[in-house]
């Protein structure tokens, strides 16, 4: 096709584009009017509409193709009718209302609660100070959803053990108060026991290393990666995992989701809807284990 041939003289002459990128431009294409054909629609630059270009992007997802592969094509069909435009050779670009597929966000890694289990009730952390205290942060995480940042620089005097409650300062120095259970508590009050015996002078800091000062938030993530390898081959084993695997055991055991948005700190119910996904998938792994049909 004369347009298509000028369009890549254009990109290799004027604009410099190397010999794969311009290939890469001839096969998108090249596929996108092949696909008129298959069609049985003979159509010329001109005569091209929105609905056959929607169309071809339907058949390229029923291939196979990703949203990222999709939307680069789609790319080569817009820089072309670009130019179209730019030498008069079209008066209207069919592009103009087409929208790519959206990219699929991956679901958060979260744990199940038997690993969860696994975590807590079976992994030897050590005896002393060090084991407590690394038992405790993995506890921390799964019982609260607490962030990373929001766990390192959390001080004794956010703990209020009368109340039962942690107060944390998150993004934007966002405050909220977090509730905690009977094991939190009494976990906790046995670290704050052995803390004080243990580190003579220790810092405001409700976490510290073995020299009193504040735990770092590499020291946070070594803990969480080396224990969570104990019990699971997930590639991701970050401290945000637990904080995934707590808001999906949330919603797994029917907690509303604006109260597991506030306790999170989500600024918009839209972040906290990503889990509702999760929980999803996880009903149709139990689903396609468990019935008959499946």
């Amino acid at each position: 096709m004369v347009q298509i041939d000028s369009f890549l003289e254009h990109l290799a002459y004027e604009r410099n584009y190397s010999e794969q990128t311009v290939a890469a431009y001839r096969s998108d294409l090249c596929q996108f009017w092949e696909f008129l054909e298959s069609e049985s629609l003979d159509l010329k630059p001109e005569e091209v509409t929105a609905e056959p270009i929607r169309d071809w992007i339907v058949a390229l997802m029923d291939k196979g193709y990703t949203a990222t592969s999709v939307n680069r094509k789609l790319s080569s069909l817009r820089a072309f009718y670009r130019f179209l435009m730019l030498t008069g050779a079209v008066e209207a670009d069919p592009l103009r209302k087409v929208l790519g597929p959206k990219k699929r966000k991956p679901l958060p890694t979260f744990l199940r609660e038997e690993e969860m289990d696994r975590l807590l009730d079976k992994v030897n952390y050590g005896s002393g100070f060090k084991g407590c205290r690394d038992r405790l942060v993995i506890l921390m995480f799964y019982a609260t959803g607490i962030r990373l940042s929001e766990l390192t620089g959390l001080d004794n005097s956010q703990v209020d053990f009368s109340m039962s409650v942690i107060k944390v300062t998150g993004k934007r120095n966002k405050q909220r108060l977090i509730p905690f259970d009977a094991e939190l508590r009494a976990e906790m009050q046995a670290y704050i026991a052995l803390r004080d015996e243990t580190v003579p002078e220790a810092c405001e800091a409700f976490f510290v290393r073995e020299d009193g000062k504040r735990i770092t938030r590499v020291n946070v993530a070594t803990i969480v990666r080396r224990n969570l390898s104990k019990v699971v081959t997930v590639k991701k084993r970050s401290p945000h995992v637990l904080r995934h695997t707590f808001a999906t055991a949330m919603l797994n055991h029917n907690a509303e989701l604006e109260a597991v948005k506030e306790l999170l700190g989500h600024e918009s119910l839209a972040t906290t809807e990503v889990y509702t996904h999760t929980t999803f998938e996880e009903l149709k792994k139990v689903y396609n284990q468990a019935h008959p049909r499946a």
